[in-house]
């Protein structure tokens, strides 16, 4: 008898200890993007706007907010950002903003680790700042929202969006220092591969075209394998270098291969540049 109560009064216990498993009002949300070559991470929390007029009541304007709900919103760049004309370290940063009607503040704080605004705020940890206007949306935007916009090989935006309103902040990645740097350190005893990288990459950013033919001519001479998309990035190479005659050739081989390799992107793509540089 003693035992079934033992039992019975561990049962209570227990499902007085359960608790209701039930959705977070404010959901959070990581976000992983590369930009470039710099990993950068976001992390905040997803308040709906649930009928409340937000701008200017719910989140005032004028005032320091923590950018989203419950921990202030965190962005980790994997190096060295430029943000608002300012050097921001790699590391994480807290995203705090100033919301107004026309514009807003968007602030990056250099302690990331607080429940929201800090209650000892530091003008000295505003690592950088920048002046964001406020675009309308057309729609309403229920759940608050952080995107990466804009994505370049060297830089791309913080886009804010919540209720109707959308403001950004942009920020630079050192892609082509550290292309450059690979490159330098590669071309010591480059492959194939690194030399068409290379002049790809030239190509793209609108380098020393020169160098790039060097690289794009090396690449296809290194190579024991005849490749459509090495002689069509040449094609492009020579042509944006001046030397429309060198183009047609390495477009029309481009060609032949594509059509060889049943590849009717790169057949389309080389017709219409052949037929734009008069060579059909």
């Amino acid at each position: 008898m003693k035992n079934v109560v033992l039992v019975l009064a561990l049962l209570i216990g227990c499902a007085g200890w359960a608790q209701v498993n039930t959705p977070a009002s404010s959901p959070s949300q990581k976000v992983e993007q590369k930009v470039g070559l710099t990993d950068v991470t976001l992390e905040y929390s997803r308040p709906n706007m649930r009928g409340r007029t937000i701008f200017g009541d719910l989140v005032p304007y004028g005032k320091v907010w923590r950018t989203g709900a419950n921990a202030n919103t965190k962005i980790t760049f994997g190096d060295d950002v430029m943000v608002g004309g300012k050097t921001l370290k790699a590391g994480s940063y807290a995203i705090y903003t100033i919301p107004n009607k026309d514009s807003w503040e968007i602030l990056f704080y250099s302690d990331a680790n607080n429940g929201g605004v800090p209650q000892n705020w530091d003008d000295a940890k505003v690592a950088a700042k920048v002046s964001a206007q406020v675009y309308p949306m057309p729609i309403a935007i229920e759940s608050f929202t952080i995107t990466f916009d804009d994505l370049t090989s060297n830089s791309a935006n913080i886009g804010i969006l919540w209720e109707n309103v959308y403001v950004s902040a942009t920020f630079e990645v050192p892609t082509d220092k550290i292309v450059m740097a690979s490159i330098d350190g590669t071309m010591s005893g480059p492959g194939a591969n690194d030399y068409y990288s290379s002049a790809v990459y030239y190509l793209e950013e609108g380098k020393d075209m020169n160098k790039a033919k060097e690289w794009i001519d090396k690449s296809i001479e290194m190579s024991e394998i005849e490749r459509f998309w090495m002689f069509r990035q040449k094609s492009l190479i020579y042509a944006k270098s001046g030397d429309k005659k060198g183009a047609i050739v390495a477009a029309k081989k481009s060609l032949k291969l594509a059509e060889k390799a049943a590849n009717s992107d790169y057949v389309a793509l080389n017709k219409k540049s052949l037929k734009e540089w008069g060579a059909l």
